[in-house]
């Protein structure tokens, strides 16, 4: 049922996967929780998911794929996507380096800070 539904119950096990939180550690399935709770559109698991590419721990690290979830979750307002692509532009990782962009993503966030 998992598999087939709920994306907050998929991120949970992403995360559990992720962090080994009551199961073995396992970045291949937090990889595949991930994935179908952000297909779905679930910021939090687009923004770990991407995590997961960016780094490349027990997983092959893919910069241009880590950016698609970072920008998937930030046009969500997702704070944390939006400093990870922007900090993704400054580095031009997985991204062509682009300064505006850059200084976007740190607006978006200083937007929403003045906001709380």
């Amino acid at each position: 049922m998992t598999e087939k539904g709920d994306a907050d119950t998929q991120f949970q096990m992403g995360f559990k996967y992720h962090l080994g939180e009551g199961v073995q550690k396992n970045p291949h399935e937090a990889e595949r929780w991930y994935r179908l709770s952000a297909e779905q559109g679930e910021a939090s698991a687009q923004f770990n998911l991407g995590l997961l590419k960016d780094g490349g721990e027990g997983v092959p690290k893919d910069p241009a794929e880590a950016v698609h979830w970072y920008r998937l979750a930030a046009q969500q307002g997702y704070t944390d996507a939006q400093i990870y692509l922007g900090f993704m532009y400054h580095q031009g990782d997985g991204v062509q380096q682009d300064p505006i962009e850059e200084i976007e993503m740190q607006y978006l966030c200083e937007i929403k800070s003045d906001q709380k």
